[in-house]
């Protein structure tokens, strides 16, 4: 395993893993076939958590791969308008860059159409590649699910972790997307059986576990959240953060410090990207060393901003307004 050299600064937070172009319907509450108009907006679980982050003011970086092509380029100067650095973000001339669809039915359905084949570039990070130091220096890295769907990204995800050996914050985004998963046998989610060994080893690196319910069921192989959490801290996280949807949020931490969060309140009009606000939310909370309530409570702001506008990356908030919304829950 070698090391990249030229890590030029040490960032607040550095993320791994997905990246695409979104197309989101501009008409709401009409079927894909049916739609006329999208707006292109940068995506991918792993960008739209670092541009969280950077609109929060943390520095941020994204490791990826794009295709080398138009989207490709946009996804560049996305990122760079976000104040995301992209050092990392390097092409890959087989694969086309991923475009995800999704249809919009408020308040709880919309529907995610992945074009990612023959395969995406995200999943081309190679672990020759990686800049270990930068990653070891990082006050937090944070890994997702889907990184650990195929090789190479696979092993790259996995040797990330391990080069960590401890250092800062490290954050398992469970991140569970069956369809980019082998198929599995009856009795458990499609993809269950393959991922959940995978998902152990990377729980073992990590300091912090963060899901909802069925990406906890995926990862531990239970799903009431209590035993959620639980089981994740056994697996070997500090802390546990279960989301629950319209029932809150949870967060425990091996010290035994809980929080039990309800949502904020917001008129739903897209409810993707709601997870990666709370993430790079969440991320700010803990570098700025706040309490577990009130970390909670702002990463739940957060998202609800995000679920009550149209698009991810665009929409992520300011701390401003996340401070507003929370002043206006209170009120």
């Amino acid at each position: 395993m070698t090391e990249a050299v030229g890590s030029a600064r040490t960032f607040d937070l550095i993320t791994m893993g997905r990246i695409g172009v979104d197309l989101y319907p501009l008409q709401s509450g009409v079927p894909l076939e049916q739609v006329e108009t999208f707006g292109r907006f940068l995506g991918g679980s792993a960008a739209n958590v670092a541009v969280a982050a950077a609109r929060l003011g943390r520095s941020s970086a994204v490791i990826t791969r794009t295709g080398a092509d138009p989207f490709g380029t946009y996804l560049h100067r996305a990122l760079e308008e976000f104040g995301v650095d992209d050092r990392w973000v390097t092409p890959v001339d087989a694969y086309p860059t991923p475009v995800t669809f999704c249809e919009i039915f408020p308040p709880d359905d919309f529907p995610l159409y992945f074009y990612r084949r023959p395969k995406a570039p995200d999943l081309e990070i190679r672990t020759d590649e990686l800049d270990l130091g930068a990653i070891r220096d990082a006050r937090i890295f944070w890994i997702t699910g889907t990184g650990l769907s195929e090789e190479p990204s696979r092993s790259a995800t996995l040797a990330a972790l391990e080069a960590r050996a401890g250092a800062g914050t490290t954050v398992f985004d469970l991140d569970w997307r069956p369809v980019f998963w082998p198929q599995g046998g009856s009795g458990s989610p499609p993809g269950a059986e393959q991922a959940r060994p995978y998902y152990a080893e990377a729980l073992r690196h990590a300091t912090v576990a963060v899901g909802n319910l069925d990406e906890c069921e995926i990862a531990t192989g239970v799903r009431e959240p209590e035993a959620c959490a639980e089981a994740l801290l056994a697996a070997g996280v500090e802390l546990a953060v279960v989301k629950q949807g319209p029932k809150g949020v949870l967060a425990v931490r091996r010290d035994g410090a809980r929080a039990a969060v309800a949502p904020v309140p917001v008129e739903v009009v897209n409810g993707l990207g709601a997870g990666d606000a709370f993430g790079g939310a969440l991320c700010h909370g803990l570098l700025s060393g706040w309490d577990l309530a009130a970390t909670m409570r702002y990463a739940n702001a957060a998202g609800a901003l995000v679920a009550s506008r149209l698009a991810c990356s665009a929409a992520m908030p300011t701390g401003a307004e996340v401070d507003g919304l929370l002043a206006r829950a209170a009120a």
